[in-house]
């Protein structure tokens, strides 16, 4: 048997047993420790199973539990950039330096905001002032100050001319998310709680934890099973993966990326995804925050998340309507492919997207 029941699209149908196998392989003896919470929709019912633990005592591994979402969190940012186009704030190819206290080095042209939001602006996976040991680090981006990052913008030359090559780059993001706050004269958490957070009744999905957040949070793990702490990101760098949130309300947020929900949103979430370059993935598009990649008569909207202890996937078929969010407080291994190639199939089971390791590199 696939990880779903062959036939239809409906899962309102009780699929808890194979979802609970595949997670109870992935998951294996770290179950003590580390657990899973994934959930499936589609517009007839939804699926919830969760497997394993959080590893704090009266926190149960649920649609509630509070995960770092990594990279998930630049979705929202590129969100952010059409919502505040959308308003007439921006252009979506204004330079970023227009909003910037510095200016960067152009290599042919300037880096526009929809660059950093393709992965296309020639800007390296983080910056080049970052220690070489920074993910080992118990909290890497705590101490990297605006001082810090502004001289990284000041003194790096792209390496390509902008709008010409995938680069997967979370400094991107990072400043994306830097020029937008700075525009909208608000901290980059604040313009995310207005503009998409309350919009899309996103409750617990935010920066810093509300107290009832507090109460749900997980533990972390690292690749070898440690506990760890959750980053702290400094305001800069914020717009590359800082939030935090729950199964609960990635489901809400697919949800209203599909159309299924009624949002003030749906243009912009829409131009998310309509606004793609290729990647150096054969079949698969970097579009504004998401990838989207295809495989036989299906296409795939999905964006993962990656930390210290955190691993986590949102995604959604363009083609059968059936989306899914899984959240782990682990480490897999390898790293964010395991989540990529196992949450894929819950959304279909023959969908082969092929070797996707190369957009992390």
């Amino acid at each position: 048997m696939g990880i779903l029941a062959a036939g239809g699209t409906g899962v309102a149908a009780p699929l808890e047993e194979p979802i609970r196998a595949a997670l109870k392989q992935t998951i294996g003896a770290r179950e003590k420790v580390a657990g899973t919470v994934a959930v499936v929709f589609d517009e007839s019912g939804t699926t919830t199973v969760a497997y394993g633990n959080t590893d704090v005592p009266d926190v149960a591994m649920d649609v509630d539990a509070v995960f770092e979402i990594g990279s998930i969190t630049k979705v929202m940012t590129a969100l952010l950039l059409a919502d505040m186009v959308s308003r007439g704030e921006i252009a979506i190819d204004d330079p970023v330096s227009k909003y910037l206290p510095v200016k960067l080095h152009e290599r042919g042209r300037a880096i526009t905001l929809q660059d950093l939001a393709n992965y296309n602006s020639g800007l390296p996976k983080l910056p080049p002032n970052l220690p070489a040991n920074w993910f080992i680090n118990p909290n890497p981006f705590a101490d990297y100050t605006a001082a810090n990052f502004y001289g990284a913008v000041a003194g790096y030359v792209p390496e390509y001319t902008p709008g010409s090559q995938f680069v997967y780059s979370s400094y991107g993001f990072a400043l994306l998310g830097a020029a937008l706050a700075r525009r909208a004269g608000k901290s980059y958490e604040t313009l995310l709680i207005e503009r998409i957070c309350d919009p899309l009744g996103l409750a617990h999905t935010r920066i810093t934890p509300s107290s009832d957040m507090r109460n749900h949070l997980v533990r972390p793990h690292d690749v070898n099973l440690k506990p760890i702490q959750m980053w702290d990101f400094a305001p800069e760098m914020q717009g590359m993966g800082a939030v935090r949130s729950t199964a609960a309300d990635m489901v809400l947020f697919v949800k209203a990326c599909m159309g299924f929900v009624q949002t003030p949103l749906r243009g912009q979430l829409m131009r998310l995804t309509e606004t793609r370059r290729t990647t150096n993935v054969l079949g698969t598009d970097a579009a504004l925050g998401w990838f989207i990649s295809s495989s036989g008569n299906d296409e795939i909207v999905w964006k993962t998340g990656l930390t210290a202890g955190c691993n986590t996937f949102i995604g959604f078929s363009t083609k059968n309507r059936r989306g899914t969010v899984v959240l782990s407080n682990f480490i897999w291994l390898p790293p964010d492919i395991g989540t990529t190639d196992m949450s894929m199939k819950l959304i279909n089971e023959n969908f082969e997207p092929g070797d996707l390791a190369p957009l992390y590199q």
